[in-house]
């Protein structure tokens, strides 16, 4: 459960606020107007803090009921890298920021991403050298190889879902830093995931997807 202990707004209120920013495409300043229409008086710079701080640890526990399962991101004016896979259902299997896009850095995501999956059979990738190098020193050390595909069309799935992410994305304009893209993103990414029915949660089916986010984060049991 997460620690909300001496905030001064109460928890509804901060997981409202940053359920709505990762889930719409709304700036902090935004949500600081339709909360004052809702007599709720909280600074956007407020609400920018409760993001930065909360969405990274309810997606990490929100990893914890995940059923198993590529974009450009601007930090201080420079382009990062947001590695995503996706399997063949268009589940998020999962994601990580990253400062390059190297054979490191794809290396770093693959196995963050079988770690927490398991290893696949094959996998379907763009004609980047960086991921298939990559994957070929993964592949160097297995009895089992998976196999990987460079086929542009076998990667639509992948690039249909990148839209859902910068549709969000896209209104915040420009991250102040490394530390606050990594945590809205990964509030970005759980909403996403929520809406696609990732999380084996008892009673999901009748509740909402803000019932889903509050029940990730600790805050309320589901029935």
């Amino acid at each position: 459960m997460l620690n909300f202990k001496g905030m001064r707004f109460p928890i509804d209120v901060i997981l409202v606020c940053i359920r709505w920013y990762a889930a719409y495409p709304l700036s902090y300043r935004h949500l600081e107007e339709m909360m004052e229409e809702r007599g709720v008086s909280v600074d956007h710079s407020s609400i920018n803090r409760w993001a930065i701080r909360f969405l990274p640890l309810i997606e990490k526990m929100a990893r914890k009921h995940k059923r198993p399962v590529e974009t450009y991101i601007k930090v201080k004016g420079v382009w990062k890298y947001l590695y995503r896979a996706v399997d063949k259902q268009g589940k998020t299997v999962d994601f990580l920021l990253t400062s390059k896009r190297d054979m490191p850095a794809a290396k770093r995501f693959f196995d963050k991403a079988m770690g927490a999956n398991g290893d696949p059979e094959r996998v379907a990738m763009d004609k980047s050298g960086a991921n298939k190098a990559a994957f070929d020193a993964i592949n160097a050390g297995r009895s089992l190889p998976t196999l990987v595909r460079q086929v542009k069309y076998l990667n639509n799935i992948i690039e249909q879902d990148h839209r859902a992410i910068k549709r969000v994305n896209r209104p915040m304009l420009n991250f102040k830093s490394f530390r606050s893209a990594g945590s809205v993103l990964a509030g970005i990414e759980l909403i996403h995931m929520i809406r696609k029915g990732q999380f084996a949660i008892k009673g999901a089916e009748a509740m909402s997807f803000a019932d889903q986010f509050s029940a990730l984060a600790g805050m309320i049991r589901p029935v």
